[in-house]
């Protein structure tokens, strides 16, 4: 059949068209397992006709669909940093579009489809784990993450991670290409070989026989993932919540407005929801927007507030973010985050912090530790230490942040153990069930999601907490600083969301929850293992490579 390369870009588009229309939150999933087979077409012609095309040519055809999918679902980081954005869409595209040349790669210089669609399945997993645990870590985009409003249909994360959600997609793509590529090829009164190679049959009972075992690779999942949804109960050990959401505008009052007239406002909405049954409250990140040192935090004006006001409630714990920096002393250790006062020879770290305090105990910090690209760090890659005088300035804390090197699991008054995750620490599935590892019964969200505007951007975020909850079996409180904070429970059911630009409380009892799911123990094996896969085949590719060009 002959063709046009303006035809193939246009195929390459359609993929972008199809995997933004299949994403949270309004889209359709179902279509993420059609959104490569357009490119997969596009990759085929590639392979039957190698005279017409130059060496990256998969990669210039991939790109421009990878960069409308890119566009379409996380245009709104703009709203916050245009260079961000761009930079953010323009280097994710980038990065797929690589993947997909080492697919292509492989296949061609292996000369064997099946071996070309493992690498496809193992190099794409294996980009989303390097995404999730690399400086430049944007994980948004992994496959997996697609299912967060549709979430009834991948209960069974709580066995593969979201990960899992990525794998079912690409072998769905796969699946259906081939489906198609038979349709096309095949004579209807032709023989070909049975499924299982014993014997030949009917074109069109192969094609009946192939779309039945299609279907049951993309509707099993979803029956069992129902049964798991309408069989699970939790078993009720409740803990009592107050969730406020003070709406401050981080543009024009979050880092201008005196502390005391921030704390003066949590505590005015709050006060009314909390008695001595009340566990827990929880203020946004950022809530807090003096810059604190840890070295003596009781000395500041918003922690004092604080504390005064949970006085008369001998069993509440607060949790509350903010900004906190510490002075190194002399002994100290500098990390690669530190940095120098500009008037004197010594260091301090500069931290994004969850602070929690009760009537019994003295403070308890965690330091956000998957810090946002371009915000809050910047590749710690020799040589790329001077981009941080370009980093990108949001209103708070501007460069490379301190991280904590273990996942805190709070000590609290007569209730459970918490852990909380700050902001963008909530869509790493593998981080965020490290919490829960340590011990953590309920999890706790506070973050901003201001900046973006009322986009899909804080509603996306949103969504990626029914995947935390699913995937681990914990309640989960989200405090945002505006819109949506709510209750989400270990089914990853959502009670009480709050609407966005709006000041709100919320209160209510969730269940803790002490038994470890599959996931939680074992992390993303899957990515583990199917990493190992695409470096045997990225080994083998170059080998063969290598045989070819000396003979």
């Amino acid at each position: 059949m002959k063709f046009r390369k303006s035809h193939l870009l246009l195929l390459s588009l359609l993929s972008g068209l199809i995997l933004s229309l299949g994403w949270p939150e309004r889209g359709f999933p179902g279509l993420l397992f059609i959104g490569f087979v357009p490119l997969l077409f596009v990759e085929d012609q590639m392979i039957r006709h190698p005279e017409k095309f130059i060496k990256f040519s998969a990669l210039f055809y991939a790109y421009p669909g990878f960069f409308l999918w890119n566009l379409l679902t996380t245009w709104w980081i703009a709203n916050s940093t245009f260079v961000g954005a761009l930079m953010a869409i323009v280097l994710n595209s980038l990065f797929m579009a690589i993947v997909f040349q080492g697919f292509h790669w492989t296949r061609k210089k292996l000369n064997s489809s099946m071996a070309g669609y493992a690498a496809l399945l193992s190099y794409w997993v294996a980009f989303e784990y390097l995404h999730l645990n690399w400086d430049l870590n944007w994980p948004w985009l992994n496959l997996g993450n697609g299912f967060a409003t549709y979430y009834k249909w991948i209960q069974w994360y709580e066995y593969t991670g979201a990960i899992g959600g990525t794998a079912w997609v690409l072998v769905g793509n796969i699946l259906v290409y081939k489906l198609i590529c038979q349709c096309k090829i095949q004579n209807p009164k032709s023989k070909i070989q049975n499924l299982n190679g014993k014997a030949p049959v009917r074109y069109s009972k192969f094609i009946i026989q192939y779309s039945i075992f299609i279907l049951s690779w993309l509707l099993i999942p979803i029956f069992y993932s129902y049964y798991i949804y309408t069989t699970y109960s939790e078993k009720k050990q409740p803990v009592n919540f107050v969730v406020v959401q003070p709406n401050i505008d981080p543009y024009s009052e979050q880092y201008t407005l005196p502390p005391q007239t921030v704390i003066e406002r949590i505590m005015t909405l709050t006060k009314p929801s909390i008695d001595s049954s009340t566990n827990f409250l929880v203020a946004p990140e950022s809530a807090i927007q003096e810059n604190m040192w840890e070295n003596q935090l009781w000395s500041f004006t918003s922690i004092r507030l604080l504390k005064q006001t949970i006085a008369p409630y001998p069993g509440l714990n607060l949790i509350v973010g903010g900004s906190t920096f510490y002075q190194l002393m002399p002994g100290d250790q500098p990390q690669r985050w530190s940095r120098k006062f500009t008037d004197t020879d010594g260091r301090y770290n500069a931290y994004n912090t969850a602070i929690m305090f009760n009537n019994r105990d003295s403070l308890q910090l965690y330091h956000k530790s998957k810090l946002t690209p371009g915000v809050e760090i910047l590749p710690s890659f020799k040589g790329f230490k001077w981009l941080e005088n370009f980093a990108i300035d949001l209103g708070g804390t501007v460069g490379s942040l301190g991280q904590d090197s273990n996942r805190k699991v709070y000590s609290t008054v007569n209730a459970v153990k918490v852990s909380p995750a700050i902001c963008y620490e909530s869509i790493f599935g593998e981080f965020f069930a490290e919490f829960v590892r340590n011990g953590a019964q309920v999890m706790i969200i506070i973050t901003n999601d201001g900046w973006w505007g009322n986009t899909a951007g804080h509603r996306q975020h949103y969504s990626f907490a029914h995947l935390r909850a699913i995937e681990t079996r914990r309640s989960i409180a989200r405090s945002a600083n505006t819109g949506i904070s709510a209750f989400i429970d270990q089914r990853g059911d959502a009670h009480q969301e709050t609407a966005y630009w709006v000041p709100a409380v919320i209160k209510g009892t969730l269940n803790a929850n002490d038994k470890i799911t599959f996931y939680v123990r074992h992390g993303d094996y899957i990515a583990r293992y199917l990493s190992y896969l695409a470096a045997l085949l990225i080994l083998g590719t170059i080998i063969m490579t290598f045989k070819r060009n000396h003979t």
